[in-house]
């Protein structure tokens, strides 16, 4: 971290649902509360960064998870973000099948077609079953409760639109998220 050459970020997909999760309610005890809901399993996928020195948080749509995916989303992580040319971004990854098989074909297997992301992105994988000590789970975790919960989305249409107007708040340096992806370890 104390090198200037380097910026950690931390990767991660999620899915929303359309339907409706309920969390908390105000209700009259003993009665059953209604709450509208979608009747269908449709979701938005989105594959984010989070830059824990600054709160900053980049948010790709994303239909389906795997290596391809996620090689395309890593592209345009570099395209959108402005840092200069000597910088690199040093990028956790979990342990997901779609990121082994990226991380092989970027870094074991050091395919030419990919050198464009080995020349800004240093991948590390995190420690296997370790979601906890991924940062940007804490942003999934709060997008849900003040985007999704207890709340009735008509169309998944209505459902992206709000989550990419909730994360293009954030995508400029933030004290909420930089105080939700603070650890020890990071200010040290």
């Amino acid at each position: 971290m104390k090198d200037q050459k380097v910026v950690v970020a931390f990767q991660d997909e999620a899915h929303f649902q359309q339907t409706t999760s309920i969390t908390r309610v105000w209700a009259k005890k003993g009665s059953k509360t209604q709450v509208a809901s979608a009747p269908n399993r449709k979701s938005v996928g989105v594959s984010g960064y989070v830059f824990p020195q600054t709160g900053a948080l980049i948010v790709n749509k994303s239909t389906w998870f795997n290596y391809e995916s996620v090689i395309q989303s890593f592209r345009e992580l570099i395209d959108k973000v402005d840092i200069p040319e000597d910088v690199k971004i040093a990028l956790v990854i979990d342990n997901a099948p779609w990121h082994k098989k990226a991380y092989r074909l970027i870094v074991d297997e050091c395919l030419p077609e990919y050198a464009d992301i080995r020349n800004k992105l240093d991948l590390i994988k995190m420690p296997t079953y370790s979601p906890d000590l991924n940062p940007i789970e804490q942003c999934w975790r709060i997008t849900r409760r003040e985007v999704t919960h207890n709340r009735y989305f008509e169309s998944l249409a209505s459902l992206e639109n709000k989550l990419f107007g909730y994360f293009d708040k954030y995508k400029a340096p933030n004290d909420k998220f930089k105080s939700l992806c603070s650890f020890k370890c990071f200010n040290t």
